[in-house]
């Protein structure tokens, strides 16, 4: 180009890929989430090819000001993922695995549904710490942090994350990783899916695994106290290599439980687990088996241990539900079970619960600033989930999850933005803490616009913040 030569204007954009529009085949499926309470009309939905497509859908929505959501695994809680009369830019078509075993590393695109890939990875004896749902996309889990069974030994998915592809505002496709853009790689550690671009792929360092022992421990639901008073014990400073979770069910159910894994044999299983084991409440059932890793992914996740017999409907959406979050940095005292158990004495139906994920080990040996997931020091996560069929049973249910989060609220603080809940007030310090300020002024950086802008997107910066020299802002 010679001195004082302008660029040659971009192209008009154009929607590419695989377009769906309302009245087209497949328009009813393809604006569908996971959950069956959502329902939105989009205007658009482009399924991308590659990551040119997604650029190309977000030049065209800038240029039109039509309103844009990123779109993976369609699991999205409230389904922000998809917005009416708006474009939704779907990247599930991008769902290839590629490994480099010298290097230990994964290239993941941004539409791969887990079971894709722990298959994947699970095919040359490596994994990464991902959640327990097989359907849930990669995107979503890795962007929000990414809590799984094997938390407590390998950290979330977002600490085992070295770079991502996106696509940004105006509609360049960037790398970021240690190198170039380290601000934008560490909001994509823990500060959740859709704020700053469409992300295309990921880079991953992969863990070697071979087989892992899985267990699982029932008691009658009438010794919630005891075994929470035992669990809360155990749980969160247990051998790091063993990661558990306790349901809570509504009593109705008859009975609540413990599951879980470890990186090792089930002998010595059996041994860690004795602090369970042996309190006062006795267990109703107790069974502990070592297994192919893959064959834990999909036993834990319900398909069974064997992957040949693997079928998954992935956004398929079968059922209604409401589901809320928080955190307990304490041990609960008598009230805060005492509320749990009212609560689950009252549930609407036996399928309400709630779900402690026990956190320590690896998750918390990382600081809350290092990466954009603020949550390190909580003992566990909570998780009140309710589930239904009928329209008419959807009142009853959102209810009594919105009851029970406020009275907890004493015990606990906090919530995991990849639980999103429309009822939470104080959202921005709840899902972000101390990281909002860093991340605002991220957000104001590369999409200064706000075109990746949905009901809980990060919200902007003070107008001080947001007009300070990137130095400035890097040095936050």
């Amino acid at each position: 180009m010679l001195p004082g030569e302008r660029p040659p204007p971009r192209p008009e954009p154009r929607l590419t890929g695989r377009v769906v529009l309302p009245g087209d085949p497949g328009y009813d499926d393809a604006r569908e989430v996971h959950n069956a309470r959502i329902s939105r009309n989009p205007g658009a939905i482009v399924f991308c090819q590659d990551a040119g497509d997604a650029a190309n859908a977000v030049r065209w929505a800038a240029a039109r000001g039509v309103e844009i959501r990123a779109r993976s695994g369609r699991h999205c809680y409230e389904g922000f993922s998809v917005v009416d009369a708006g474009l939704v830019i779907d990247v599930s078509d991008l769902r290839g695995v590629r490994v480099d075993r010298e290097r230990g590393v994964a290239v993941v695109g941004a539409g791969a549904d887990l079971l894709t890939v722990y298959d994947a990875l699970g095919q040359v004896g490596v994994t990464i710490p991902g959640g327990t749902c097989p359907t849930v996309g990669i995107a979503g889990l890795t962007l929000g942090g990414g809590f799984g069974l094997l938390s407590r030994a390998l950290g979330l998915t977002c600490d085992s994350l070295l770079a991502v592809e996106m696509v940004t505002a105006d509609g360049d496709v960037i790398r970021a990783d240690e190198g170039e853009h380290q601000d934008l790689l560490w909001a994509c550690r823990g500060g959740g899916g859709g704020n700053f671009g469409v992300v295309t792929s990921f880079t991953f360092e992969t863990h070697p695994v071979s087989e892992v022992s899985i267990f699982r421990i029932a008691w009658p639901w009438a010794e919630l106290p005891g075994v929470m008073e035992a669990w809360q014990a155990f749980a969160p400073c247990a051998d790091d290599r063993l990661t558990c979770l306790l349901q809570l069910r509504a009593r109705s159910s008859g009975e609540i439980a413990c599951i879980g894994q470890l990186l090792g044999a089930g002998q010595e299983l059996y041994r860690l687990l004795q602090p369970l084991l042996a309190a006062r409440a006795a267990p109703s059932s107790v069974s502990i088996d070592t297994v192919p890793y893959l064959g834990a992914v999909g036993q834990m996740g319900g398909l069974g241990r064997d992957p040949d017999r693997w079928t998954v409907h992935a956004h398929q959406a079968q059922e209604r539900y409401k589901n809320s979050s928080a955190y307990a940095y304490e041990r609960f005292g008598g009230d805060a079970i005492a509320t749990l158990s009212a609560a689950l004495s009252g549930a609407p139906s036996s399928r309400c619960l709630v779900q402690l994920d026990a956190y320590g080990g690896a998750v918390g040996r990382i600081a809350p600033d290092a990466t954009a997931f603020p949550h390190r020091r909580a003992l566990w996560s909570l998780q009140y989930q309710a589930y239904w069929t009928a329209p008419a049973e959807e009142a009853e249910n959102v209810a009594w999850v919105e009851r029970l989060r406020r009275a907890m609220l004493p015990h606990v603080r906090g919530a995991y933005v990849n639980y999103m809940d429309a009822e939470i007030e104080d959202w921005p310090e709840a899902y972000y803490g101390a990281n909002l300020a860093r991340l605002a002024a991220i957000k104001a950086r590369y999409d200064p616009r706000d075109l990746f802008h949905f009901p809980r997107s990060i919200p902007r910066p003070p107008p001080a913040a947001a007009s300070a020299p990137p130095a400035a802002r890097a040095a936050e």
